[in-house]
């Protein structure tokens, strides 16, 4: 039989002593561990089959290199085995030995979440949230003055409804069907507002030739004032702004021609908005409920009660404000008309009317109305009844400021002044008129929307939460002031 090479007999006796050593290893840690089985038993062991017995497995031979013993060649000494390297795989079912004392300890890594802290945190969740906010936000707004005309006709409809809808409910009690009741109310609302609008027309276009010869009357006793004024002005200097006013208004003929073009495009588009704003206040007057729950199937179920309950809110803060608007713009057409037609300035009616139409702006559009009967008068009828006209339209508009809009508006559409500010001038940079007569009972309405929603989320968690009983039930308890009796049932 051939000898075995003499590099396979070395290997061998290398493998034995390393499993020599993971033996020592392993009974080294069971007792460490006593709550580690011993494996002792049959087919514990990798490699041990668990049907053979221990007289079975062949012993190495004296001299056999192929199964780790001493070699037989005379005055050749064993070789010392490999070390064991440290990157070895260990085998499975082995306990991995604890690192010795003298080893420095090796602190864990924080999580991230837990690293990061609660203020940045906090921030970020917010951030993106504000920015899902905004991107949305944005995307709406870009919708809306893409289809402007649409947006602000259905929008004067819903003021529209909210102005004619408590007429509607009248004749309704009185027994009239809710078509015909709807048929009356709008078209009695259409005929009057027309009405209005033709008056308006009709009375300046009466007086334009007497109101173009006041207004010259009054240009010249403004000249013949500043001439003798302690200003020093000259009429030279008069005449040659009158003589730049004029060229500037030449050479502008071009850009004032294609203004008065965007007019007649602007009164096209006018025209088209009232007419989809009076057929949609005719739907709104009869199917005005079938609409709103059409409008809460699109609404997620989840959301659906909150939203069904803010809605009615809503409604009654847009009728509240459009009926106090409309009174108070009329109180204020009345009072300041009179004292324009008793101090005998010209068309005092169509001023009125234009008062209560600006009225519907609230803060900027009573000073522009009160600026526009100012100078009405101080053309017309000179400094001394201008500055009267001033005082009634002070007079008018602080009493209504301070008196008539707490009362009538209540605090169903109390809104801050800053914020009716703010949304008059958004309104109008994103819509013109229309954005500045519809921004301020939208803020109204989205305010008490917000304010019912908050609430409504409070009440359903308080709902949610079960309630104490036991020993939580006696610390929860109120505590009864000092002196008073104990309540009954206490058995104490």
């Amino acid at each position: 039989m051939a000898r075995v090479p003499g590099w396979l007999g070395r290997l061998g006796e290398s493998l034995s002593r390393v499993g020599e050593r993971l033996d020592a290893r392993r009974a080294e840690a069971e007792r460490e561990d006593p709550l580690d089985p011993p494996h002792d038993g049959p087919g514990e062991r990798p490699g041990d089959d668990p049907g053979e017995r221990p007289g079975d497995r062949p012993q190495p031979r004296p001299g056999d290199k192929s199964t780790g013993g001493t070699s037989a060649r005379p005055g050749v000494a064993p070789e010392t085995p490999p070390p064991l390297p440290e990157t070895a795989a260990v085998e499975p079912g082995l306990s991995v030995p604890a690192p010795p004392a003298y080893a420095p300890a090796v602190a864990a890594r924080p999580d991230p979440v837990a690293a990061i802290p609660w203020g940045m945190r906090v921030a970020a969740e917010a951030s993106w949230r504000l920015l899902v906010f905004a991107g949305t936000l944005w995307v709406l707004m870009k919708v809306i003055s893409s289809v402007q005309l649409v947006v602000l006709a259905f929008v004067a409809a819903l003021l529209v409804t909210a102005l004619l809808q408590p007429t509607v409910a009248m004749l309704r009690r009185k027994g009239l069907p809710r078509g015909l009741a709807t048929a009356v109310t709008a078209i009695s609302g259409f005929v009057v507002m027309g009405l209005v609008g033709w008056f308006v027309v009709w009375q300046v276009m009466d007086n334009v030739d007497n109101l173009s010869d006041q207004v010259r009357g009054g240009i010249e006793e403004l000249k013949l004032a500043l001439l003798n004024s302690p200003f020093h002005v000259t009429e030279q200097q008069i005449n040659g702004i009158a003589k730049n006013l004029s060229d500037s208004i030449g050479a502008n003929a071009e850009q004032i021609t294609q203004v008065g073009l965007q007019g007649v495009t602007v009164v096209v588009e006018a025209l088209t908005g009232i007419l989809l704003a009076m057929f949609s206040t005719l739907f709104l007057l009869h199917d005005g409920k079938k609409v709103w729950e059409w409008t809460l199937k699109l609404v997620p179920a989840q959301a659906r009660p909150g939203v069904a309950g803010a809605g009615p809110r809503a409604w009654r803060t847009l009728t509240a404000y459009v009926r106090g608007t409309v009174l108070v713009a009329l109180i204020d057409a009345v009072f300041i008309g009179l004292g324009l037609y008793f101090l005998d300035v010209p068309m005092a009616v169509p001023l009125a009317v234009f008062i209560f139409l600006f009225a519907f702006i609230p803060l900027v559009g009573a000073v522009i109305s009160g600026a526009l009967a100012v100078v009405v008068a101080l053309v017309t009828n000179g400094l001394f009844t201008a500055l009267m006209v001033l005082v009634v339209v002070l007079a008018v508009q602080q009493i209504e400021g301070h008196v008539l809009q707490p009362f009538i508006l209540g605090r169903a559409v109390r809104v801050h002044p800053l914020a009716v500010v703010l949304a008059v001038a958004a309104g109008g940079l994103t819509a013109g008129i229309g954005g500045a007569v519809v921004a301020v009972p939208l803020v109204a309405v989205a305010n008490t929307v917000v304010g019912y929603l908050r609430a409504y989320s409070t009440e359903q968690a308080l709902r949610s939460t079960p309630e104490p009983r036991g020993a939580t039930a006696f610390d929860v308890a109120p505590t009864p002031a000092p002196g008073s009796s104990a309540p009954k049932g206490d058995g104490r």
